[in-house]
């Protein structure tokens, strides 16, 4: 049974710095493509970067290219996502998605189909 958990979440000021968790079971992490989104209120929900399984190839959004990076840990089975100069803008609940897909071409939210229950990121002013 596939299950994703995230965790880390939190309370940070602008500039501040969080490392988001997603520990993953029923599946090998470096098997499946895998990747982190996004939902603020009222908003729709953004993919905010992707790790492939192939090679470990990554994908970032325009929005967080240069401040967050995806990493996976293999051996934990945990994917991560570590988030610095983080701004007001990046508050939401943030989501672990994966997909036995080998490649995806883009940030979609339709190539996943297991996902996890989220994790609040709030970032003040």
């Amino acid at each position: 049974q596939v299950q994703l958990v995230e965790s880390g979440g939190g309370s940070v000021q602008a500039g501040g710095s969080l490392r988001l968790s997603c520990a993953a079971s029923g599946f090998a992490v470096r098997r499946y493509s895998m990747a982190w989104f996004r939902q603020a209120p009222g908003k729709e929900r953004e993919g905010v970067a992707i790790m492939r399984s192939i090679k470990g190839s990554t994908l970032y959004a325009n929005t967080v290219q240069g401040r967050f990076t995806i990493s996976r840990d293999n051996d934990k089975n945990v994917l991560n996502l570590q988030m610095d100069s983080l701004k007001p803008e990046d508050t939401a609940m943030y989501y672990c998605a994966a997909t036995p897909r080998d490649w995806v071409e883009t940030i979609s939210r339709s190539d996943y189909i297991y996902w996890g229950q989220g994790t609040q990121v709030t970032v003040s002013s």
